[in-house]
């Protein structure tokens, strides 16, 4: 924890926060301890907030429709994950023993919600301005250079694509499989009452996510044959 402190530069006040920040809820069941949920529910919060501060200024001429999409595009799961590795949060996760065993410490979705517990650790113990330290290292730079294929929010595209039709999009979960620690979600993506794709995925965001990727892919495809 000591060299995770040095990184940034900050020293906790209560280091049990941080040590809560990359508690899994596998290792905090086997072990009777508070998992990162509850800081994890905050760090969203706050990192919606320095996003927003940074796109108010980089963005001067943008519309808050057009703002709320950037931001979309840099909180999914696939970026949380990417600021997780980038703060080297991975090598401090303290994870269950089959969590462990599964590569869990490669998972996606427990590596965004730690980036997000760790900036909510933060923001408890040392406030915005020491979030705005990490934020300004790890997250506005890849807002500056994206990789449009780790931050693409592609529920947010099929929303876009349907709206001007005033349809309805619902996401189902059609199926759960696996053990605590390693789970499968099966997850549909209905427009009104026709299925347009099919998601599978480790957390149920993935698994829509994969969805709306099949259903986008279906209807790009089917307006460029109506369009020969």
């Amino acid at each position: 924890m000591k060299k995770l402190e040095a990184r940034f530069n900050i020293k906790f006040k209560d280091l049990a926060l941080l040590e809560r920040a990359l508690t899994h809820s596998s290792y905090a069941n086997e072990h009777q301890l508070d998992s990162n949920e509850r800081l994890e529910f905050i760090g969203d919060a706050v990192l919606d907030l320095m996003i927003a501060d940074y796109l108010m200024g980089a963005l001067p001429h943008a519309t808050e429709g057009e703002m709320t999409q950037t931001r979309a595009k840099f909180v999914n799961e696939k970026a949380l994950a990417i600021y997780a590795k980038k703060a080297h949060l991975d090598e401090y996760l303290r994870l269950g023993i089959g969590e462990e065993k599964s590569n869990g410490r490669q998972r996606p979705a427990i590596l965004a919600d730690a980036f997000e517990a760790f900036l909510g650790a933060i923001y408890l113990d040392q406030g915005l301005k020491a979030v705005q330290k990490v934020t300004d290292e790890i997250v506005i730079p890849e807002i500056k250079l994206p990789s449009e294929e780790y931050y693409r929010d592609y529920k947010s595209q099929l929303q876009e694509w349907v709206q001007s039709d005033k349809r309805e999009l619902s996401y189902v979960l059609i199926k759960e499989e696996g053990p605590s620690h390693l789970k499968t979600f099966t997850i549909r993506v209905y427009m009104d009452e026709i299925c347009m794709g099919e998601g599978i995925g480790s957390s149920k965001k993935e698994a829509e996510q994969s969805a709306a990727k099949e259903a986008l892919e279906k209807m790009v495809t089917a307006h460029d044959q109506t369009h020969l």
